[in-house]
């Protein structure tokens, strides 16, 4: 499910400036993300954006809990 979830989320240059985005649309998952943290529940979310559904929110969530568990270290000079 985590996989189908994440399909959801695309990386175009072109839109938002290649942030990860709801299927292509001009919704990043940070602004979602955003709304949720600040308190405003799924109901009213999809309210507010009409053309999304439930599972976009889902794969929103579940790419930002993916992201935060990426590590990134810097390479050591030999």
């Amino acid at each position: 499910m985590a996989t189908e979830l994440l399909a959801r989320i695309t990386h175009d240059p072109a839109v938002m400036g290649g942030r990860p985005c709801i299927r292509g649309m001009r919704v990043t998952v940070g602004t979602i993300v955003g709304l949720l943290a600040a308190g405003h529940p799924i109901e009213e979310v999809l309210e507010l954006y009409p053309y999304l559904e439930r599972d976009d929110v889902m794969a929103a969530l579940s790419y930002a809990a993916w992201r935060a568990e990426e590590v990134e270290l810097p390479l050591k000079a030999s």
